[in-house]
Parts: structure tokens; C-alpha cells; sequence
């Protein structure tokens, strides 16, 4: 029976670090219901995290960013293909329906990015936030943690961009329009579908297709550079869309596009393919062939360059497929060209220097 409302069907802790699991049986299960009544409904739990730093810094030879900041640990969009779900690991939860329920906030992030960008080694380029969970998932309308940043980068003149499938981005469009008047900022935003049943399925709790593509029309006309990704792309569910959210987006002014097929690490792959026994059976072996067929007979390809990069039949026919309508419909590669130059260090005790420019 499908979980309604969230994007993962089970809460199974993983076994390659050899956790303890937890398995109900026995005959009362089968009356449990008819008894007890329907069991209680999944809530959010949000525990708020005092980490020592907050920028975290990569070595990846393969992304367009060497530092990210995450104000968040877990994510409520409960995206099924989130390759951020194995994470949730870490802290001995399960990537499945603890990943999208029982959440992580960091309300000292701002301060902790400060004294970061105060210290005397730090040179600056572009943060990027959203890399890893959604900076505007539900729970940003409570804690404002991603406005914060966005605040302390307009007052630095530090440059930062964002990714996400949110239409709460729309929430700091004053900050974003500011920030982009100083050519400090850029936005890209995924769109999966135009199906919006299919994106309650996918991303239950993300906002619409229409939503987010009318967000990509708002930034747009403020004037922040806007990029859509179409992502992921999953074969024989979501691929027939392509040309469909290049020309909305072409329609709204966005002359930039990326496409990534879609990644199963680690947990993500068999929760994946929990989904699809749940709400395409009739598929399911169909679409894991193809994803098999672009990562070399596997389920995922974790080598740098490749992972981004599937091959074979499928995948030359999804990349001719995008080329394609985004020539038809005047889009381009995303050019991130932000200025670090303006960036006004902080003193230590976090207040601007008197002689900043």
C-alpha cells in the first residue's frame, strides 16, 4: 500500500554500516489495523544543529563549485531520487522516510559563515546553496536561514547561487533582485514534470510544475539570472516532458538549461525501486533496464566525470533530444559569471571594516 504524501515507501536503516535493524512479524500484524484503527500519520520533527562551521568545501573535479553552504539536513520535498538521502545515515536514521520526517535545522548559519568570511586566508568565489538539501523546503518559512545568508552575502558583497524546486525562492525575490544588480547572484531552478499528479508521486512535497515555472518567469522579470535544470531525467517516467519545460521555460524568458539523468547511490537505488513497484509496476523492470543500460550494467555510476556523463543508446538519444529543443527554442548553456572582486571582508568581531570599499 502506497505511503501517501511522502516519496519514500519504507523507513529501512542501511546495512553497509552494519546498524541494528528492526523488523515487525507475527500473525497480529494482519488484524493490527481492523483492531487498533489506521496507524498515526507521519509528522516533521525538525532538531536544530550547532555545528562548529557551516561552509563546507569540496575537491569534485566534476561541479562548477568548490564550497557550499546547508542549512538544512533532510529534506520535506521528499524527492524519491534525492541522492542526498544516504546522509541521513550518518546520524543512524534511515535515508528513507527519516530523510524527509524527522529533519535538521541550523539556525546559527549565518553567524558561523561570517566568521568564515572574516578570517584572514579566506578568498572568495561563489557558494552555492541547495547542493545538497532544498535551501527553501517547508521549513525555511519558519527559521529563514537561507533569507539570512542571502542577507550577510548582500551586506559582503559575497556571491552565491541557488538551486531548488521551490517557489518559496519567490519569498526573498527583494534580496535575490539586489544581490543580482551586483552581478553577486544566479537561481536555477529544477522543473521533473508538467504533470503535477506524476510530481506529487516524485516530489510530494516540492512545489507544482506551474508554480515553479512561474517562479522562473518572476525572477526573470526582476532581472536575476535564472536557470532551469531538468532533472532527472527518468527514463520511460519523466523523459517525454524535455521539450515540453524547455519551451514553458523559453516562453518565460530563461535562456539557459541543464539536464542530469538520474543518479542512484547507495540507498537511493532500492528505495527507488520500492517507489516504482509502488506506483509503476508495470515499468518498473523497464525503466531500471534503461538506467542500467547508461551506467555501465549498474544501478549508479559513482566515478568523477562519468557520473555526470551516462553512455550508450539511451543516453545519446536524451542528449540529442535536449540539444535539440533547446536550439529550437533559443536556450544555451548556463555561463556563470558572478564578481567576487566587489567581496568586503568582515572583521573578526563581525562587523565591516571601517575601510572596506
Amino acid at each position: 500500500m502506497a505511503i501517501h504524501g511522502r516519496g519514500a515507501q519504507s523507513a529501512k536503516v542501511p546495512t553497509r554500516f552494519g546498524l541494528a535493524t528492526r523488523e515487525a512479524d507475527g500473525d497480529w500484524l494482519d488484524a493490527r489495523e481492523d483492531i487498533d484503527g489506521p496507524g498515526p500519520k507521519l509528522r516533521t520533527t525538525v532538531t536544530e544543529e550547532h555545528p562548529r562551521s557551516i561552509l563546507t568545501f569540496n575537491r569534485s573535479p566534476d561541479i562548477p563549485f568548490d564550497r557550499s553552504v546547508n542549512a538544512y539536513r533532510g529534506c520535506e520535498h521528499g524527492c524519491v531520487y534525492c541522492y542526498a538521502r544516504p546522509s541521513h545515515a550518518y546520524h543512524d536514521l534511515s535515508p528513507g522516510l527519516d530523510f524527509e520526517t524527522r529533519l535538521f535545522a541550523k539556525p546559527d548559519a549565518a553567524k558561523l559563515l561570517r566568521e568564515t568570511l572574516a578570517k584572514p586566508a579566506y578568498t572568495p568565489a561563489p557558494i552555492a546553496m541547495g547542493t545538497n538539501t532544498d535551501p527553501y523546503q517547508p521549513i525555511e518559512g519558519r527559521y529563514r536561514i537561507t533569507r539570512q545568508v542571502l542577507e550577510l552575502c548582500l551586506e559582503l558583497r559575497h556571491p552565491v547561487t541557488i538551486t531548488t524546486k521551490s517557489a518559496r525562492v519567490l519569498d526573498d525575490l527583494d534580496l535575490l533582485a539586489e544581490l543580482a544588480r551586483h552581478r553577486l547572484t544566479a537561481v536555477g531552478i529544477s522543473v521533473t514534470s508538467l504533470d503535477p499528479r506524476l510530481s506529487g508521486l516524485l516530489e510530494p512535497r516540492a512545489s507544482s510544475p506551474a508554480k515553479r515555472l512561474d517562479a522562473l518567469g518572476k525572477l526573470v522579470a526582476t532581472g536575476v539570472p535564472t536557470h532551469v535544470s531538468v532533472a532527472p531525467v527518468i527514463p520511460s517516467i519523466t523523459d517525454q516532458f524535455i521539450e515540453g519545460i524547455l519551451e514553458a521555460a523559453a516562453e518565460r524568458g530563461v535562456r539557459s538549461a541543464s539536464w542530469i539523468m538520474l543518479r542512484l547511490p547507495h540507498e537511493v537505488a532500492p528505495l527507488f525501486r520500492e517507489w516504482l513497484d509502488t506506483h509503476f509496476p508495470d515499468r518498473a523492470s523497464k525503466v531500471m533496464g534503461i538506467v542500467q543500460s547508461v551506467r555501465g550494467g549498474k544501478d549508479n555510476d559513482a566515478q568523477f566525470f562519468t557520473r555526470m556523463k551516462p553512455n550508450g543508446v539511451w543516453a545519446d538519444l536524451l542528449r540529442t533530444r535536449f540539444r535539440v529543443a533547446c536550439r529550437k527554442y533559443g536556450i544555451g548553456k548556463a555561463h556563470l559569471d558572478l564578481d567576487c572582486a566587489q567581496f568586503r571582508k568582515p572583521s573578526p568581531n563581525g562587523q565591516l571594516d571601517l575601510f572596506s570599499p
